[in-house]
């Protein structure tokens, strides 16, 4: 059932993101307002537009969640298998884990090196580094704590 609802929600996002149904849904869109005389500006009037859009708002919100999450997911594991495969510092890997504030922190640590103050500065910097993201062991133990536990 998750394989059949991934590849139904990688399908419904490749064509919501097509023109050509922008197209289709400004046509709609269209196609109600012209109506609006006809039916008086009435109360179901109305509510045909709001309706119709509120139920395709609320599915679609799941559809490209569940499609941007395992996009993301994927993006991750490559970026961890760079990182793992070169000389970059391997305390990066799994901090996609941290709380905002150590997040906003490592990216200004980040800025900071990347402004290429010298190899001294790229040194501290680094030290920096290992005082604002954990270690993989800790990093697991967040993961660990924070996935619910399986019930029998």
């Amino acid at each position: 059932m998750k394989h059949l609802f991934a590849r139904f929600a990688t399908k419904i996002s490749e064509w919501a993101g097509k023109p050509v149904i922008f197209i289709l849904a400004l046509t709609a869109v269209i196609i109600w307002a012209a109506l609006g005389p006809v039916f008086d500006y009435s109360e179901t009037w109305q509510l045909v537009i709001n309706t119709g859009t509120t139920i395709i708002t609320f599915l679609m919100v799941f559809v490209l969640q569940n499609a941007q999450t395992r996009d993301t997911r994927a993006i991750q594991a490559k970026l961890n298998e760079i990182i793992l495969t070169s000389h970059a510092e391997n305390r990066f890997i799994g901090i996609e884990n941290l709380d905002e504030e150590e997040l906003k922190r490592l990216d200004e640590l980040v800025a900071k090196a990347a402004k290429g103050r010298g190899e001294t500065e790229a040194c501290r910097v680094s030290e920096d580094l290992k005082a604002v993201v954990p270690k993989k062991e800790e990093l697991r133990k967040r993961r660990a704590s924070a996935k619910p536990a399986k019930q029998k």
